[in-house]
């Protein structure tokens, strides 16, 4: 199955399958960046193009898979834990969930798109379930299914981005030989715009934020020092192809601003609950791969300090460039994370 992940600057695809033995492998992946506007707070403005976009992505990565899961930004779904009776039929949780959905989404039911699922047995009340509740607007649902299918592919799976980026970087947290129960893991994502963090303690979310800052930031820094358009500053930005001046003077100040944006984002967290350490900082997106990022981030926080590489652990096509996509593999993080839904 393919993982499609669609954000305001780029879509990106992920194929996940199997070796004969059942170990992970990156069968493709590819990235193809979209213009500013096309897509705006989640909504597609620009179909025509988003499509035209997709439809060159798949042929990009060369996929042959039609099978697709998809994501709706966090703004976009309203999500709400419940406590149910255990042992009632699938029928009657249905029924049960629908009426309890009417007291926590401000929208006729017939609006929306609602799912499900049992996260397992409640501790609060023994013989009691807790219920995970999912509902977006059925439109925004729509575009992303009426996208899918103008490209030629069949969309199975609609999840929650935040939540696409978590079962990725679940499957990391599991794999470190230092791994143990209870470790909390900041994990942020640097995207064009917005810089998510999301603080996870045994695939619980402790605390998540947004922050209005992102790689976009150093597009513009980049345009301003040198004149060029956004577009030839961002190209020049993923080719490298800047003057001698470029890290010290532009570079090393928007790392300098991101490293502080992770700390007040940590410190929030810290003030805002009981908590006052992470035992690791997991770095994903565009910018996460800046030369010296990491370190920076650990000398500002005291706090070990890692860039997410989904792909870890995977046997690699023969078919993918390896160079570059150790390159971009944090910006895949969600991307992996729908594609993972086919094996759980």
């Amino acid at each position: 199955m393919l993982g499609l992940d669609i954000s305001a600057s780029s879509v990106k695809l992920v194929e996940l399958g199997q070796d004969k033995v059942g170990n992970l492998m990156l069968e493709s992946c590819a990235i193809v960046p979209l213009e500013r506007g096309w897509i705006n707070d989640g909504n597609i403005e620009k179909f025509d193009e988003v499509a035209d976009a997709l439809r060159r992505l798949i042929k990009k990565s060369g996929t042959k898979t039609k099978n697709i899961a998809m994501a709706l930004p966090p703004s976009a779904v309203i999500t709400k834990k419940i406590v149910l009776p255990g042992g009632m039929t699938d029928h009657d949780l249905e029924m049960q969930v629908e009426s309890e959905a009417n007291q926590y989404i401000p929208f006729p039911l017939d609006e929306v798109s609602l799912d499900f699922c049992i996260l397992g047995p409640s501790a609060s009340a023994v013989g009691d379930v807790d219920v995970l509740i999912a509902a977006s607007r059925r439109e925004k649902v729509q575009d992303l299914q009426g996208l899918a299918e103008a490209a030629g592919l069949k969309p199975v799976i609609v999840d929650v981005k935040s939540y696409a980026s978590r079962l990725a970087a679940s499957r990391l947290i599991a794999r470190m030989p230092d791994h143990s129960e209870d470790r909390i893991v900041a994990l942020f994502e640097v995207g064009s715009l917005t810089t998510s963090m999301q603080v996870i303690r045994n695939d619980e979310v402790l605390y998540d934020r947004d922050q209005a800052f992102g790689g976009a930031q150093l597009t513009q820094l980049i345009v301003r020092q040198y004149g060029f358009s956004p577009e030839e500053a961002e190209a020049k930005k993923c080719s490298g192809e800047l003057p001698e001046d470029y890290a010290r003077t532009v570079l090393q100040p928007f790392i300098e601003s991101l490293v502080q944006e992770i700390g007040r984002a940590l410190q929030f967290f810290f003030t805002s609950t009981t908590h006052n350490k992470v035992d690791l900082v997991m770095l994903a997106g565009g910018s996460a791969s800046l030369a010296g990022l990491p370190a920076m981030v650990t000398r500002q926080s005291s706090f070990p300090c890692m860039v997410a590489n989904p792909f870890e652990g995977m046997r690699i096509a023969e078919g993918v460039e390896q160079k570059k996509m150790l390159l971009e593999a944090p910006s895949y993080l969600a991307a992996c994370g729908l594609a993972l839904r086919r094996f759980v």
